[in-house]
C-alpha cells in the first residue's frame, strides 16, 4: 500500500496496514487534531461523545483520546464514567475538556475560571525539562490540583499567568492529558512531543 505523504513538509508516513489504531471521542474535535493524529503513526476512528465504554472495546483500539470542546465539563455525567471505566484499558491521551474529564474521571473537581485562558500565547512550563511553551487555549475551566490525589498523579504542566494546572500524568497507568491546543501550533511545534508520547505509551504495552 502506498504510504501516506505530508503535504507540509513531504516527510514520508507509514503506510495505513502499519498504523495503529486510536478511537477518538469527539466532543467538538478540531480537523487539525485528526490531520496530526494520522500524521504521528495513528488510524483514528471518531466516535460520538455518547459513545459507551462496551463499544469502544469491542473495537479493540491501541489506544484512546479525548478531544477538545466547549463548556463546563461537570455535566457531561456519561463521559465522566465512561472514561472511568477505560482508564485501566488502553492508553489514553486527552486534550482541554478531555483533559477536565480524565481529572474528573480520577476523581478531581473543576472550577471556573475567574478570567478564562484565551489566546495563542498562554505560556506552560514542562515541570520536568524546565521548558516554556507558548501554546494556544480556549476555556473557562480548569481541574483543581488541590483534588488531584498525588499518589496517583504526577502534576507535568503549569501555567506561568496564573499557576493552574495545564497537565498532568498518571504514575501508574499510561494516561496523560494537557489543558492546552497541541494542534494549533503557536510555537509553531512545541507540543508535537506530545503525539509521540501518546505513540510510545502504546509500544510499552
Amino acid at each position: 500500500m502506498n504510504p501516506i505523504l505530508c503535504p507540509l513538509d513531504k516527510t514520508i508516513w507509514q503506510s495505513r496496514a502499519e498504523k495503529r489504531p486510536v478511537v477518538a471521542f469527539d466532543f467538538g474535535i478540531k480537523y487539525n487534531i485528526l490531520r496530526l493524529l494520522s500524521l504521528a503513526g495513528f488510524e483514528v476512528i471518531v466516535v460520538p461523545s455518547s459513545t459507551n465504554a462496551e463499544i469502544v472495546q469491542a473495537m479493540e483500539p491501541d489506544g484512546i483520546f479525548l478531544s477538545n470542546g466547549p463548556g463546563d465539563p461537570e455535566p457531561v455525567t456519561d463521559a465522566i464514567d465512561t472514561i472511568r471505566a477505560l482508564l485501566d484499558y488502553r492508553p489514553m491521551f486527552g486534550i482541554c475538556l478531555g483533559h477536565q474529564l480524565i481529572g474528573l474521571a480520577l476523581g478531581g473537581k473543576t472550577f471556573k475560571l475567574k478570567f478564562g485562558h484565551r489566546g495563542i500565547n498562554q505560556p506552560v512550563k514542562h515541570l520536568k525539562s524546565g521548558s516554556v511553551e507558548i501554546t494556544s487555549q480556549n476555556h473557562g475551566f480548569a481541574v483543581d490540583i488541590e483534588t488531584l490525589d498525588e499518589k496517583d498523579v504526577e502534576i507535568t504542566h503549569i501555567n506561568l499567568n496564573d499557576n493552574t494546572l495545564e497537565g498532568f500524568r498518571h504514575r501508574e497507568l499510561p494516561i496523560f492529558s494537557v489543558q492546552y491546543h497541541p494542534e494549533a501550533s503557536p510555537g509553531p511545534h512545541d507540543a508535537r512531543y506530545l503525539f509521540d508520547e501518546f505513540k510510545k505509551l502504546m509500544e510499552r504495552r
